[in-house]
């Protein structure tokens, strides 16, 4: 099991972001996919997630109606579109299986800035 994840970047106060995630080694369409993240000194929290087809989604309050989670089940690939950044948003975030939240990847790091 292995997740990239890439699209992260330093970006001001309001700008957006549009992090992907590319899922190998299991069977991609079996699984719920979430998006987390782990801020410095914090745990890591769930910030959204996805159903296998794509039609039900869930968001962490601090993120509703500013992020939005898709998946492409063609290319095993999880996109999360961040809009209205906030200096709080700043963490690296990391993808995974909702059920099975591990293998973790690198993440990628996203930084909100002035």
């Amino acid at each position: 099991v292995q997740f990239v994840e890439s699209g992260g970047g330093l970006v001001q106060p309001g700008g957006s972001l549009r992090l992907s995630c590319a899922a190998s080694g299991f069977i991609f369409t079996s699984y719920d996919m979430s998006w987390y993240r782990q801020a410095p000194g914090k745990e890591r929290e769930k910030v959204a997630g996805i159903s296998t087809r794509g039609g039900n989604t869930h968001y962490a309050d601090f993120v509703k109606g500013r992020f939005a989670i898709s998946r492409d089940n063609a290319k095993n690939m999880v996109y999360l579109q961040m809009n209205t950044l906030k200096t709080e948003d700043t963490a690296v975030y990391y993808c995974s299986r909702t059920s099975i939240p591990g293998s973790w990847g690198q993440g990628t790091q996203v930084t909100v800035s002035s």
